[in-house]
């Protein structure tokens, strides 16, 4: 089976979602642990680029820490047509590898600092709002006890951070210092 990058994943998602909709509403869920080293990558990502998404009615961008399922109520009166999960995954690539998972690719990659599945959470959104769902999983260094990221994670986040702000159409781009 042929894996695609994740960057033309999430451009081929965008323009098939885009050639049956209008405004494709677009949910990016930051997830992780901030205390965790490397874990906290999906929250740095959210954090860097939600002030830089404000006023744009059609991306949502939340920093759910460890526990995405507290951020259903949002989803719902959002009524994504895409949802983008960001998380650390133990994937058995190299330090810093981003890799596009399809919802049903996410059981057992977690770093497991949830308190829910993320496939049960996937699981769960697909059948309340029906929209679709997709993790950017990032290979973490380290998961222990530290409140900051890896440098090959740091990389890791710059490049999903630019990329997603090019993609979903972000107009100012976020500054590597922000990370």
């Amino acid at each position: 089976m042929l894996v695609r990058t994740w960057k033309k994943s999430l451009r081929l998602t965008l323009k098939r979602l885009a050639s049956v909709r209008r405004a494709v509403k677009v949910a990016v869920i930051g997830i992780g642990h901030p205390l965790c080293g490397d874990d906290a990558v999906g929250v740095v990502v959210a954090r860097v680029l939600r002030p830089l998404a404000q006023g744009q009615a059609s991306l949502l961008i939340i920093d759910a820490g460890a526990a995405p399922e507290n951020c259903t109520g949002t989803l719902r009166r959002f009524q994504p047509d895409l949802i983008l999960m960001i998380d650390a995954a133990q994937m058995a690539l190299p330090c810093g590898a981003i890799r596009w998972l399809d919802w049903h690719e996410i059981t057992g990659v977690s770093a497991s600092t949830h308190a829910l599945p993320l496939s049960m959470f996937a699981s769960y959104i697909i059948a309340e709002l029906g929209c679709e769902i997709a993790m950017l999983g990032v290979q973490p260094d380290s998961t222990s006890l530290c409140p900051t990221l890896s440098p090959a994670i740091k990389q890791a986040a710059c490049r999903l951070t630019g990329e997603l702000a090019y993609r979903l159409r972000i107009e100012r781009v976020p500054v590597r210092s922000s990370l």
